[in-house]
């Protein structure tokens, strides 16, 4: 199963609302990949920003998978991957 960049800025965004106590509406999340940093998000909630690593993106996605797809996966399943866009592999 593949996510896309689309899915991952829903998880994080659901992720998020659920830690702070708002709306999804109100999160806004930007995804980036960068050599020294690998996969990272910028996520503001509320006009406060904070940086999401790798670890943090994989746990979002994971919630995101239970809920939306009812599929239980683990950390080792799922992988973050630059092609066109930034998606997430999810080996099943």
């Amino acid at each position: 199963m593949i996510l896309s960049m689309d899915e991952i800025i829903n998880a994080v965004c659901l992720h998020q609302a659920e830690r702070k106590g708002v709306r999804p509406t109100d999160v806004t999340v930007e995804l980036s990949w960068e050599e020294d940093t690998g996969f990272t998000a910028e996520v503001w909630v509320n006009d406060r920003s904070q940086y999401l690593i790798e670890a943090n993106l994989i746990e979002a996605i994971l919630r995101y998978l239970y809920s939306e797809y009812n599929i239980r996966a683990y950390r080792d399943q799922v992988r973050l991957e630059l092609e066109d866009e930034i998606i997430a592999v999810v080996q099943q």
